[in-house]
């Protein structure tokens, strides 16, 4: 991937910053260097890995911002939960919690308890009330194209053994030949035949898995949502977002809105924090 010029990266990111946050984000960046940035936090979701965030981190760490991405572990969304929790265990000062799709259950859950998590941002993502899964939510009205391009993998029970019943715990994998289609549909064909083939899988369990309570509740939240996601319905988004009480943005894009428009993803977290600082 070919990195942007710094000088370029920051001309994006203050623009963004005027247009989304208005005079007072910009002031809030000029003043930078007397207030130490939040770090911002990002989860990635299931078929993808955290390489998805590259271009937004791009931009977010050239803005003067620490990141970090972590490996979520797509296993159960109560385990994916505890274990970004403990990360954010290890951050001292202020944090901006983003999620996309599955990731959104688990910055969901994950938040409860860190009082320096200042804000939520969801990125084409499951904002969940409690109770609620990632199964449930994107089936719930027409539109999602996941259901019928996945494939199936069983994988051992912690003793390595698979049940030959076909019962056990399975992933589940985008069909590589309708990958484009349901996942990144406005990304060059050449760069999603390389994501379907390092798709990081979905376990059933993380997918079907009930979310605890919401952390959006007593957290404010920011919400970008993707028109035409083929994974997670726009209409389901929108609902999400409002029960949520959530700052909404909408763009044309695919489900990896984070990778088609990372500068909108950027102009997202830039209004939460300007709103939260």
């Amino acid at each position: 991937m070919r990195t942007p010029s710094l000088r370029r990266v920051l001309a994006v990111v203050v623009s963004v910053a005027v247009l989304v946050c208005g005079s007072a984000a910009a002031q809030a960046e000029s003043a930078a260097g007397r207030t130490p940035k939040p770090t911002v936090v990002l989860v990635h979701g299931a078929f993808a890995d955290a390489s998805g965030f590259n271009d937004t981190i791009a931009l977010l760490q050239a803005a003067g911002f620490p990141t970090i991405a972590p490996a979520n572990p797509l296993r159960d969304a109560a385990g994916d939960a505890a274990y970004i929790s403990s990360v954010l265990g290890t951050i001292t000062g202020p944090v901006i919690l983003v999620g996309h799709s599955y990731g959104g259950i688990v910055i969901t859950n994950a938040a409860r308890g860190h009082t320096n998590v200042k804000a939520l941002v969801y990125l084409g993502a499951f904002a969940p009330d409690q109770g609620e899964s990632a199964l449930q939510l994107a089936t719930s009205v027409p539109g999602s194209l996941l259901g019928e391009a996945l494939i199936m993998r069983r994988y051992p029970l912690p003793d390595g053994t698979i049940p030959p019943d076909g019962s056990g715990p399975a992933d589940g994998y985008i069909d590589p030949a309708k990958f484009r289609q349901v996942f990144a549909a406005d990304l060059p064909e050449h760069k999603t035949r390389l994501m379907a083939a390092t798709q990081r899988p979905g376990s059933v369990a993380g997918l079907a898995g009930p979310s605890g309570a919401p952390a959006w509740k007593t957290i404010p939240s920011w919400y970008l949502i993707p028109t035409q996601d083929k994974v997670i319905p726009p209409a389901v988004q929108r609902t999400m977002a409002k029960r949520a009480g959530s700052n909404v943005r909408e763009i044309r894009s695919s489900h990896v809105v984070m990778m088609s428009h990372p500068t909108a993803a950027v102009a997202t977290v830039l209004a939460a924090y300007a709103a939260t600082r």
